[in-house]
């Protein structure tokens, strides 16, 4: 949402903004200037609180108390608060991760989201989805009107792209070892099938790869089988979690990298595949949800479930260096289709449409 709204800045000022932000960090703006038609209104109320106020005591505060007098009200996270009966609303749909694929959510999680986020749906008056896939999932799983939703499409941000850093910067900083590697990204959460990918590079190393599995992402949850699998395939000296990465550190990772794996189960957009592309890495990802779309035909797609699969696609970008000097190329034509200013645009002529 952050280069989102960095995008809206450059747009016009035909419009006013005000921009809500919850939490003890909400004084901190999300990009550093603004224009004079964009207002910050930070409350000390976290979202964890105004969530469980809004939908779980179902308190009918509006969400205009916090902002003052508004005409329309763009719920970027799924979840609609509670608005005047005036205010116009867009509620914008990532994934339905929570139903598609159930059991990679926490038991608590998805009770919540099964409460609030078909209720959200239906009250809003445009919906946003990140991606046609999840457009889909919306018409099919919640009967949602078709001419109800948008797909807005992400950009990459324009810092990814090949780095000139040496490697020596990330052995330090991240006691990354030396030679090749297989980058991940993502939270550590069943999600992002960490555990068939361990999997795949443990067959790898016994078909005579000397390859490392290096993993960024905060520890998340349900993970403790991705941990067992690394100790129980003997890999621990090769699999790598790196934990957060810092962003100016992530151009550098992918740079560096002999091939990006993002087998996830599910994604609405899957930001990752584009910023692997943009920085010249050959790119394997899941040919379900909304990957395939965002991939094209610049990646090799396989079945996420096959750890098979996984580990034949992932040897054919190892060694086949015809293939992956045409899945960089493509790549770095694929990607100039997503971008923040046009989406910006897209947003816009949505915001009129709803208003009018």
């Amino acid at each position: 949402m952050r280069d989102l709204v960095s995008a809206l800045t450059h747009s016009g000022t035909q419009n006013q903004y005000k921009l809500l932000v919850a939490g003890l960090q909400a004084d901190r703006p999300l990009v550093p200037e603004y224009n004079p038609n964009f207002q910050w209104r930070p409350t000390r109320l976290t979202p964890v609180f105004l969530a469980r106020m809004w939908h779980r005591l179902r308190v009918p505060l509006p969400v205009n108390w916090f902002t003052g007098q508004i005409d329309l009200f763009h719920a970027t996270d799924f979840v609609l608060p509670p608005l005047t009966s005036s205010t116009r609303s867009i509620l914008t749909v990532h994934d339905l991760s929570f139903v598609r694929v159930p059991e990679t959510a926490t038991p608590s999680l998805k009770r919540y989201l099964d409460d609030v986020v078909p209720r959200s749906v239906r009250r809003a008056d445009h919906i946003l989805a990140d991606s046609q896939a999840t457009k889909d999932d919306l018409i099919e799983l919640y009967g949602t009107p078709s001419n109800k939703i948008t797909v807005l499409l992400s950009g990459v941000d324009e810092r990814f792209k090949p780095s000139t850093r040496p490697r020596d910067h990330l052995r330090d900083r991240y006691n990354l070892p030396d030679g090749d590697y297989i980058f991940s990204i993502g939270t550590v959460q069943p999600r992002k099938n960490y555990e068939r990918l361990v999997t795949a590079l443990a067959r790898l190393r016994e078909r005579g790869y000397e390859i490392q599995l290096v993993i960024a992402g905060a520890k998340g949850w349900l993970d403790t089988p991705i941990y067992d699998a690394v100790h129980r395939l003997g890999v621990s000296d090769a699999v790598h979690f790196l934990g957060f990465v810092a962003d100016e550190d992530l151009p550098d990772l992918y740079t560096h990298a002999t091939a990006f794996a993002f087998p996830s189960l599910y994604e609405g957009f899957g930001f990752p595949v584009l910023e692997s592309m943009a920085c010249g890495t050959p790119v394997l990802t899941s040919n379900v949800s909304s990957l395939p779309e965002v991939a094209g035909k610049s990646a090799l797609t396989v079945d996420p479930y096959d750890i098979e699969a996984i580990t034949d696609g992932l040897e054919r970008l190892l060694s086949d260096s015809a293939l992956r000097q045409h899945c960089i190329e493509e790549g770095f034509r694929h990607v100039q289709r997503f971008n923040w200013a046009q989406s910006a645009q897209l947003l816009l002529r949505v915001y009129q449409d709803v208003l009018t």
